[in-house]
């Protein structure tokens, strides 16, 4: 039987790289407790076997991951940890995409501030058949929406090649409330497919009714907050100016090659159901 190394909190903070403060925050969140601690003096003891752990916890930090991201990263398998870690490292690169696509409209704004935000386009109509989709709902501000978009669009995927549907391509957010950075609202991530798949955790299933809708396309680089705004404002004013009741909550559709456009391609429609 191999003999347990105890560790003081001082050799286990210096072997792991982490310092006595993190170490007490992490056993507070529970995110790597002691081994043990002594009923009378409260010392902590750490196993020599958790340094590994430990490890991890110093890199993703480093990373600048919330605990409560590392706890899932680390709650199950290597293999799964991976599938986490892949995640949520796309949805911060998108996050800070978007950051950066938002500061480029307002340079533009202050270098031709005579200049319209939204070059002029038609508002279209479409008939939208009925669709089975898989769905993921946050409520998230705007800060943390595109993570929360690409990380769920990414884990709905993943499930249903999983569950062997056929994804025709593409992917949808529908906004149940008004998504602002001081306001947090739900939204729906949503991938259709065809076949049967069960719903998993977060991810439920469901029809979205077919229906009409009035919509605009915009590019790439048009899709950045909160240059964006003005598409839905163009198609909520053509909805109000034909007099057409609306349906249903607004969505933006994505291409489905969104990824690989270029930013001034056309890459997304605002639709509003009518």
């Amino acid at each position: 039987m191999d003999e347990v190394v105890e560790l003081t909190i001082s050799e286990f903070g210096r072997r792991a790289g982490l310092s006595h403060k993190a170490l007490r925050l992490y056993d507070v969140s529970g995110l790597l407790p002691p081994a043990r601690v002594d009923p009378v003096n409260g010392y902590r003891r750490y196993d020599e076997a958790q340094l590994e752990r430990a490890r991890r916890i110093s890199v993703l930090r480093q990373l600048d991951m919330p605990l409560t991201t590392i706890a899932e990263v680390l709650a199950g398998t290597d293999e799964e940890a991976l599938i986490r870690l892949d995640r949520w490292w796309a949805a911060s690169e998108a996050t800070s995409e978007a950051r950066k696509a938002t500061l480029e409209y307002l340079r533009d704004r202050l270098i031709r501030s005579g200049s319209p935000g939204l070059s002029p386009r038609p508002v279209l109509v479409r008939e939208v058949p009925e669709t089975k989709i898989a769905s993921i709902r946050h409520d998230t501000d705007q800060q943390a929406l595109v993570g929360a978009i690409v990380s769920s669009t990414m884990m709905l995927r993943s499930h249903l090649v999983a569950s062997g549907a056929t994804l025709p391509g593409g992917s949808m957010v529908i906004y149940h409330g008004q998504v602002t950075p001081e306001n947090e609202a739900t939204v729906e991530v949503c991938v259709p497919f065809t076949g049967t798949v069960d719903p998993a955790g977060p991810i439920g299933i469901r029809v979205e009714p077919a229906h009409t809708e009035a919509y605009c396309t915009i590019t790439k680089d048009e899709c950045a907050y909160p240059r964006i705004m003005l598409a839905y404002d163009l198609v909520q004013d053509w909805v109000r100016g034909t007099g057409s009741p609306r349906t249903g909550a607004a969505r933006e559709v994505y291409d489905p090659s969104f990824q690989d456009l270029p930013g001034s391609a056309p890459a997304v429609d605002i639709a509003v159901p009518i």
